[in-house]
């Protein structure tokens, strides 16, 4: 039994593929997913795109091939990213041959609209040929007619038949590195088709609540939805879907991530809402501290509290902490034990220099245990 009960997540066993060199499924941390924005067609805006999104910690990027003009520019795209690419191909199968071609790592599509069982056919085999990995992606706004006849409206039985539909088409041609997302904007309509599509299925399950909203109110929905199930230990791969920069998504992604304790990169920032006690501009402080300490990636604690009614306490359990005291001199914690004070006007470049001076001091000591094992 572990020493904190309450904090374990038991996660669903779901057999494992590669998405090119990034295993998805298993054992496999969980991976964190965004799409570009930008016109595929266009190679040097989506490769500036995919390179902020790198930078947040992007695991997998999805790109839209929705032409054959996107698809010819797709190869000097893979070429480029650091992390493997899924084309994303609706409707048109020749675009998903394509892709395959072009060096897509995993293709996105719905086998039910790709056309005829021919058509199926050679995408499998494009997919086979090249390694690819096919995610089918089921969404409430998009489902079959004939399921919605059956249903009446889209229900987390409809998803879930759907799926299983799809599902059949790839094992009935011997294909089965793929895994499954059933999307729907309503957040427990989701939730549920996920739950009872990870009761009959064996695959790795992509997680998202589709057409989330703002960059507000998609988190708050996301979170809920997204971070539910992850804590009932279902999901394998996950996509923050925002109204928002795709490099945001990346970023609320890890937070989810590292509520749960599923993932850490970067810093976890604990900080106070704010009050009258404060001795310092919390809100302002945590915002600035959070933009500048966003190419740290070694995972690591920070808390930044305006006083010393939980201050001190919040101090214990974390890396780096700072209280804030009167007359503009504020405590700072090292691992949990008081260290020194620090004025106003030296906080914030004091405290990112702490907090790269840690990092390095993690790095380290990892390298240091890694040479010694090996």
């Amino acid at each position: 039994m572990s020493v904190r009960p309450w904090r374990d997540i038991t996660r669903r066993q779901s057999r494992q593929i590669m998405v090119g060199n990034v295993p998805v499924g298993g054992d496999a941390p969980v991976t964190v997913q965004t799409m570009t924005n930008t016109p595929t067609s266009d190679p040097v805006a989506t490769i500036d795109q995919i390179r902020r999104c790198e930078d947040a910690g992007a695991d997998i990027i999805r790109v839209s091939c929705p032409d054959v003009e996107s698809t010819a520019a797709l190869r000097q795209i893979v070429r480029a990213a650091r992390v493997p690419i899924v084309a994303d191909i609706h409707f048109h199968y020749k675009r998903a041959l394509e892709a395959a071609d072009a060096g897509a790592a995993c293709l996105r599509i719905n086998p039910g609209n790709i056309g005829s069982a021919d058509r199926v056919n050679e995408v499998v085999n494009a997919a086979k040929a090249n390694g690819c990995a096919i995610r089918i992606g089921v969404n409430a706004g998009s489902l079959e007619k004939d399921l919605l006849e059956k249903y009446g409206e889209p229900c987390p039985e409809a998803l879930v038949e759907s799926a299983l539909d799809h599902i059949k088409l790839l094992q009935d041609r011997d294909f089965h590195e793929f895994k499954v997302a059933v999307k729907a904007s309503d957040l427990f309509l989701a939730t549920a088709a996920y739950q009872q599509l990870a009761e009959v299925v064996d695959c790795p399950l992509h997680l998202g609540i589709t057409e989330a909203g703002g960059f507000v109110g998609g988190t708050v929905k996301s979170a809920i939805g997204i971070g539910s199930l992850l804590w009932f230990g279902i999901g394998d791969t996950i996509r923050v879907s925002l109204s928002a920069e795709p490099e945001e998504e990346v970023r609320v992604g890890f937070e989810i991530l590292k509520a749960l304790g599923i993932r850490n990169r970067g810093v976890r920032v604990v900080s106070c809402p704010s009050c009258a006690r404060q001795g310092f501009d919390v809100i302002r402080t945590v915002q600035t501290l959070e933009e500048r300490l966003q190419h740290i990636r070694t995972p690591l604690s920070l808390s930044v509290l305006g006083c010393v009614v939980n201050g001190p306490g919040e101090a214990r359990e974390t890396d780096i902490g700072l209280t804030g005291g009167g007359n503009g001199k504020h405590m700072v914690y090292l691992s949990g034990v008081t260290d020194h004070t620090i004025e106003d006007a030296d906080m914030l470049d004091h405290l990112v220099k702490l907090v790269e001076a840690k990092a390095a001091e993690i790095e380290a000591a990892a390298e240091a245990a890694a040479v010694a094992a090996a």
